[in-house]
């Protein structure tokens, strides 16, 4: 069966002060028998993340990593530098890398390559802009961004310890949010390009949703058959939504 999946991006935000408390909200709120819960925090708050959730069946993981070995690369981190701090998944190539950072289809296959070499579970995100959506180029534009990590792998192997993350890109931080049927259509689309490789694994891999996902609309998306859970960004800085929208995955 493939795991269900609620992943909390917290971006750039946070405190000392707030993570405790964030943290000490879910921790109150979860119970054990719900989804997969994964919290991906700022990097200087690791060790504290660490330290809080350590006891418990949450995981934690970073948004980004570096496609490097350690070396002479200023403020870049290392796939080694995250599991000191306990990280076992890192997010590649989510949609604010790829356009504010100008990270392509190419360097975001490398960070997925150096996080599975060094035992990180990558969370892959893929997704189009309004502009390609409108211009009916949805479908071309992720089957670039898999085909990328493919070559690079040398096949679909890589996708046996991996999670795929669709989040259109005019979904993210806008309140809109991608109808259930056309997340579901995408999803199944790229379960249907892995399963040109391998149907096992294609059936095998966790696809969540990233999109403006709140407790209201995650009940509807969870429901489609290629959803395995979401990508949660702003309200997964709300201890009580972030729990609410796990509550929404059978």
């Amino acid at each position: 069966m493939r795991s269900k999946i609620i992943a909390g991006n917290w971006k750039m935000h946070g405190s000392k002060d707030s993570v405790t408390a964030l943290l000490s909200n879910i921790k109150s709120n979860f119970a054990a028998s719900s989804p997969q819960l994964i919290v991906f925090p700022p990097y200087v708050y690791l060790e504290q993340v660490q330290q809080t959730l350590k006891d418990t069946k949450i995981q934690w993981g970073a948004q980004n990593l570096s496609a490097n070995e350690p070396g002479a690369y200023t403020g870049e981190v290392a796939a080694q530098m995250l599991l000191d701090f306990g990280c076992k998944y890192s997010l590649v190539g989510h949609s604010e890398r790829r356009s504010f950072y100008h990270e392509d289809n190419i360097l975001v296959a490398m960070k997925f390559a150096q996080a599975q070499r060094h035992h990180l579970i990558p969370i892959l995100c893929v997704g189009e802009t309004l502009q390609q959506r409108e211009q009916g180029l949805t479908e071309e534009v992720i089957r670039e961004q898999l085909q990328a990590v493919l070559l690079l792998q040398a096949g679909v192997q890589g996708f046996r310890q991996a999670v795929i993350a669709y989040e259109p890109v005019w979904a993210i931080g806008t309140g809109l949010t991608a109808t259930p049927e056309q997340a579901q259509e995408v999803h199944q689309f790229i379960r249907r390009e892995l399963a040109k490789q391998d149907e096992v694994i294609a059936a095998q891999v966790s696809i969540i949703y990233g999109g403006s996902v709140k407790a209201v609309n995650a009940k509807s998306l969870f429901a489609m058959p290629d959803i395995d859970g979401g990508l949660v960004g702003g309200a997964s800085l709300d201890a009580h939504e972030f729990v609410e929208i796990a509550k929404c995955i059978n």
